[in-house]
């Protein structure tokens, strides 16, 4: 039989619900699995905007179930037969814990249950829940109800606490906390988890012991006739102590994660293992009473953690931030580092920067050159792109080798090393906000200033060695190399007649990930412990040497993450081209100090007889290029490096301030370095 649907909330909808519902049938004529009248009524109480309302009043209810014992006996009874003997061990169990150490395993299963949920068997209150409380903003507003309101819902509908003669439900609960202490224990005993944590090598593993403590706490609440313990309980005691030991285990284990390095798949098997430890945090406490009155504190608050954990289940947003925040941290950790050599203290460190930048240009000028004489080569989409691409990584990866510098591969790199400077200044609460922001402010000053001084160099080198180069190329082969291609050379730079803004700011992304990049192959070689096994490697010992082969080892510690970094940013950039012509679209990538090397080519091959206005916008496009270069890829790199820290990125705007105040005072400083 179906119930009545009530009409869309006027003010008496409770008791239009009551009326239609109670006064005109019996209740003990539907069946004890029909959720229509439950789902009704808690869609009468839900308020539209959870969010947004201090306080969720039941007041109409409690007054309608006092003013009518029908009303209350019939509702009573009815919820009463709806969760009889209806297992709810599975919600402690798995609802919202990463069932699986797949990372893309566990985000396809979320989403494909966001939009097709899961519809567990009838006997589960689980399936009870997912009819009723459906909304993922339900355990918001059920926290906003008062809390001696709910109880007196308790005693009105005569609900009795878990701890009663039957003990089915405090079986449930004891059989959920034994299930969650046996998976905690085979996750945390897998070598890639024991590994991570040397300092627990020779001690008993807390888990074992937590395991046994539990089974001896499970015998005395079932056996006996007491139903619980107190919190004064030794083995109780004893529990929670080992519970905490389990949860330093893991903390230590993380923070290791910065000496050995992490893998995605340890990652997980630690986050799941930290989920399981949190659910047990709130769920040990239920099984202690100190006196009669917690009794229903303790199934009330059972019955919230219920909803909560059910509708938080398929949580996508959730699962990726923990998942991806501890990875982040790391990859950023390594471009921390690495920052910090591109950040100019003083003025012998900026001039070493200029030159630097210098013999960045001058590479990138021949990269320039050799890319106008492969474009004119015969050979498919993808012929292009390979060549281009060699071209870009080759050159890219030899900058890197000789110490020189390509101004734009530093946002990536020094974001996280601001954050570093951030973080050192909001763990003095003390301070007022702009003192605790001031040290990131003198160095973002030092940021900007040598990003500043690699442009010029990367530029002011660039235009004169790209156009010696093409005036030699026809000195000697009476070959304009440019003579067809200047248009386009100069014109693409235009940032008013071309996309030259939205090709920056592809390159600009593939600069942020070319330091992702770096940083996560340092994170994989670290935890793989690459340098060890080259420098323990017998065939090398034997054919180089120890010597030479700890050097060899030592040299790719060094070196080889940024290799990679460079040889995959060459990649992004030759590649873009052929890719927006296999899928129709007009990208592809534009970079400050290639534009000034295009710009000379583009000059030569139009024999200088170009006009004012093309020439204004090819060297005003320049600029603009540049701008869009940092500001997407530092902008990228900082907002990884806000959520490796879990740094809310509201506090951008006390940040920005601070800069500007900085700047206000001390302009010259985002240019040049101080005099003394």
């Amino acid at each position: 039989m179906k119930f009545r649907k009530t009409k869309d909330k006027p003010k008496n909808n409770l008791v239009n619900f009551f009326k239609t519902n109670f006064d005109e049938h019996n209740l003990w004529e539907y069946k004890a699995e029909e959720t229509d009248l439950l789902a009704q009524l808690v869609n009468i109480i839900r308020p539209k905007k959870p969010k947004l309302v201090h306080s969720v009043d039941l007041g109409e209810l409690l007054h309608e179930l006092k003013e009518n014992a029908k009303y209350r006996e019939e509702l009573s009874q009815y919820i009463k037969g709806l969760i009889k003997d209806k297992k709810f061990s599975n919600i402690l169990t798995d609802a919202g814990i990463i069932s699986n150490a797949d990372f893309l395993f566990e985000v396809k299963r979320r989403l494909f249950a966001k939009l097709i949920p899961e519809q567990p068997e009838k006997n589960t209150l689980e399936y009870i829940l997912n009819q009723v409380f459906f909304v993922k903003t339900d355990p918001v507003w059920i926290d906003k109800i008062p809390p001696q309101q709910i109880e007196q819902l308790f005693d009105l509908l005569q609900f009795k606490p878990i701890y009663d003669e039957s003990k089915d439900q405090l079986t449930e609960l004891i059989f959920a906390i034994e299930v969650n202490i046996h998976r905690i224990a085979g996750r945390a005993l897998e070598h890639e988890v024991i590994k991570m944590v040397p300092e627990y090598e020779n001690l008993e593993s807390p888990f074992l012991a937590f395991q046994r403590e539990f089974g001896d706490v499970r015998e005395k609440l079932l056996d006996k006739k007491r139903d619980y313990v107190t919190s004064d309980d030794l083995d109780y005691k004893q529990l929670v102590l080992l519970q905490q030991q389990c949860s330093d285990y893991v903390k230590t284990a993380f923070k290791n994660s910065e000496k050995f390095g992490i893998s995605l798949h340890v990652n997980q098997t630690l986050l799941r293992i930290r989920q399981q430890l949190e659910r047990l945090q709130t769920l040990l406490p239920l099984l202690a009473i100190d006196a009669p009155e917690e009794a229903k504190k303790h199934t009330i608050e059972l019955a919230k953690d219920l909803i909560s954990y059910n509708c938080d289940k398929n949580n996508i947003r959730k699962l990726i931030n923990e998942s991806t925040q501890l990875l982040s941290y790391e990859v950023t950790q390594h471009t921390a580092r690495t920052g910090e050599h591109y950040i100019t203290k003083g003025r012998k460190e900026y001039f070493r920067m200029l030159w630097a930048a210098s013999g960045g240009g001058f590479i990138v000028a021949i990269l320039c050159i050799i890319k106008v004489f492969l474009s004119k080569m015969d050979t498919s989409a993808f012929g292009q792109a390979f060549f281009y691409s060699m071209n870009y990584s080759l050159g890219f990866i030899t900058i890197y080798l000789l110490g020189f510098t390509l101004a734009t591969k530093q946002p990536a790199m020094t974001a996280s090393a601001l954050i570093s400077a951030l973080e050192a200044g909001r763990k003095n609460d003390h301070m007022p906000d702009a003192e605790k922001h001031k040290a990131f402010a003198e160095l973002f000053a030092r940021v900007f200033r040598s990003q500043f001084i690699a442009f010029v160099g990367n530029v002011f080198v660039a235009f004169p060695v790209a156009l010696l180069g093409i005036w030699l190329i026809d000195i000697a082969f009476d070959y304009n190399l440019a003579l067809t291609k200047w248009y386009h050379l100069i014109h693409d730079l235009n940032p008013i007649d071309s996309l030259s803004i939205l090709h920056a700011a592809i390159a600009g992304v593939f600069l942020f990930l070319s330091g992702i990049i770096a940083g996560a192959v340092a994170n994989r070689d670290k935890y793989q412990h690459i340098y060890y096994r080259i420098q323990e490697h017998p065939l090398l010992k034997m054919s180089l040497g120890r010597v030479r082969t700890e050097k060899l080892a030592k040299m790719y510690e060094k070196k080889w993450a940024g290799i990679v970094s460079n040889f995959w940013f060459g990649i992004f950039m030759g590649s873009t081209g052929a890719i927006g012509i296999f899928l129709g679209l007009n990208i592809d990538i534009r970079h400050i100090t290639f534009a000034s090397g295009n710009l000379a080519l583009g000059l030569y091959g139009a024999n200088w007889e170009v006009s004012d206005e093309l020439l204004f916008w090819g060297i005003f496009g320049i600029g603009i290029i540049g701008a869009v270069n940092f500001l997407v890829s530092f902008g990228l790199s900082m907002g990884l490096a806000f959520r490796s820290r879990n740094i809310p990125i509201s506090e951008m705007r006390l940040v920005a301030a601070s800069v500007w105040s900085y700047f206000k005072k001390r302009p010259w400083t985002f240019f040049f370095p101080p005099l003394k």
